[in-house]
């Protein structure tokens, strides 16, 4: 991840290449609205994973096509929910959803999850993200929707024990078990704590930030990890991307302590093609180790 124009979808394929020459099953995948894999692979990509070498695949999310799943899914969770809903005509009212906020972060969870599923396999996924706005909103979102069903569950729970203090039936128990609110609440709370996890577990998720030698690039990178370190997701690798000092800029150690820094030195050719990008890596001799 990174400020928009550092070269993310660049460094993504660089890195993902990298994996696969060394001998990992790759998949690399593109989170972002708009995409640029295709262009940097001198391939049309699709939502349908492409083979672009015998250890790695490549295929762009379609964030139209899950936002509309993630719609249907929540559809269907208040008409289960609220069956009731048919009797007062207020079904209609289930368009007002499209038009809610978080919608693109909720849609690339989904699309995330799906991907972490059928490309279990593989050794690396390798998420090609949006600029920094939806990324941090995206890994921020499990943190952000526990405290909601945290809040969300005190409340159904003080609905259903008003509720049975107002008909004079002892059922709490009885009624927290067939509470369907109550128990799709918990189950979310189950689904983002596991989702959090995951996003803070080092071993199972290494962020690497793509910034370049320009100050815009720092200062943005910067907030970044301050911003990361809130939900306690560490950066794992820092990306140093279009330098055309072959050191590492002694402004990195300085706002990066103890994270691995890889430099991409700036290509005078355009960077598209499998065989380009390879040798791209070849010339300049960069490994991720």
């Amino acid at each position: 991840m990174g400020k928009g124009g550092v070269g993310k979808s660049t460094s993504s394929a660089i890195y993902s290449i990298a994996m696969a020459k060394a001998g990992h099953k790759v998949a690399l995948i593109s989170m972002d609205p708009a995409h640029n894999l295709s262009d940097i692979f001198n391939k049309q990509l699709s939502n349908k994973p492409s083979t672009i070498h015998k250890d790695l695949t490549v295929m762009e999310v379609d964030q139209e096509a899950w936002v509309k799943v993630y719609l249907r899914s929540v559809s269907r969770q208040v008409k289960k929910s609220y069956a009731y809903l048919t009797a007062f005509n207020l079904e209609s009212y289930f368009d007002v959803i499209q038009f809610s906020p978080g919608l693109e972060e909720y849609a690339l969870i989904l699309a995330f999850q799906k991907i972490r599923r059928d490309f279990r396999s593989h050794d690396y996924l390798v998420f090609d993200m949006p600029p920094t706005a939806l990324s941090l909103k995206f890994l921020f979102l499990p943190s952000l929707s526990l405290i909601w069903t945290e809040k969300l569950l005190a409340l159904r729970r003080e609905i259903i024990e008003k509720r049975n203090m107002i008909t004079r039936i002892k059922l709490i128990r009885k009624e927290r078990e067939t509470d369907k609110v109550l128990n799709t609440i918990e189950e979310q709370k189950v689904y983002f704590t596991m989702l959090k996890d995951t996003f803070e577990d080092p071993e199972t998720t290494r962020i690497n930030l793509v910034l370049n030698p320009d100050k815009l690039s720092f200062a943005e990178s910067e907030r970044i990890l301050a911003r990361l370190k809130t939900v306690n997701i560490p950066i794992n690798r820092i990306l140093f991307n279009k330098t055309r000092n072959p050191e590492t800029h002694p402004a990195l150690e300085q706002s990066f302590p103890g994270i691995a820094i890889n430099v991409l030195p700036l290509s005078d050719t355009a960077l598209n093609g499998f065989e380009i990008l390879e040798t791209y890596l070849t010339v300049n001799n960069i490994t991720f180790t």
